[in-house]
């Protein structure tokens, strides 16, 4: 009886195991260093919210027409206390009911590190004609004194994470602003931005 001899492990093999080897290497390094890049910066997302808004005028009349004069105050957040963050892409609708009054957008725009920024909306609509059904909601808001608007909007956040490249998210606002009919005053509520 004769016996192989043993054959060696070829080379390609080697080849193969040393570049998986220098993978695993690389993404358990990467890994480190985005754990040690949280734990150094503590990332946070920035917001929007409604700071404050107030209704100025308030004009209604019995043929459904609807005129409107309001400003609303909107504070853009950075709590990273190591990273400025970015704006772009910033929007916002205000509706009644569905029914779009303005349209209000902003140029792009920075906040430095822990800080925040405030923009002045003031919104003025022509008469607006109201179909019966939002000729109703104004009746019983008026009734009830208090009057509500829609606010939506989206922007785009972006800041850089030390050596790691920069984070981007979006920022989505979706709440209702509530105002007294009487004197136009906000009634305050939570109005800050979800991100996705």
């Amino acid at each position: 009886m004769v016996l192989d001899k043993e054959k060696g492990t070829h080379p390609f093999i080697w080849c193969l195991a040393i570049i998986c080897t220098l993978i695993c290497i690389a993404v358990i390094i990467t890994g480190i260093a985005v754990f040690i890049g949280y734990m150094v910066i503590h990332p946070r997302i920035p917001i929007l919210s409604v700071a404050n808004a107030t209704l100025g005028t308030m004009r209604y009349s019995q043929s459904g027409l609807l005129e409107t004069q309001m400003t609303i105050i909107i504070r853009a957040e950075n709590d990273n206390i190591k990273a400025h963050a970015s704006f772009s892409d910033t929007a916002f609708i205000l509706s009644f009911q569905g029914l779009v009054i303005a349209k209000l957008v902003a140029d792009p725009f920075e906040v430095e590190k822990n800080s925040s920024i405030y923009f002045d909306y003031e919104v003025t609509s022509d008469e607006i004609p109201l179909d019966s059904g939002r000729m109703h909601q104004v009746d019983l808001s008026l009734k009830k004194k208090v009057i509500t608007f829609d606010f939506k909007g989206n922007s785009r956040t972006q800041w850089r994470v030390w050596l790691l490249g920069s984070v981007k998210f979006w920022c989505h606002l979706d709440c209702q602003l509530r105002f007294h009919t009487s004197n136009g005053t906000y009634i305050n509520s939570r109005c800050s931005s979800k991100t996705k």
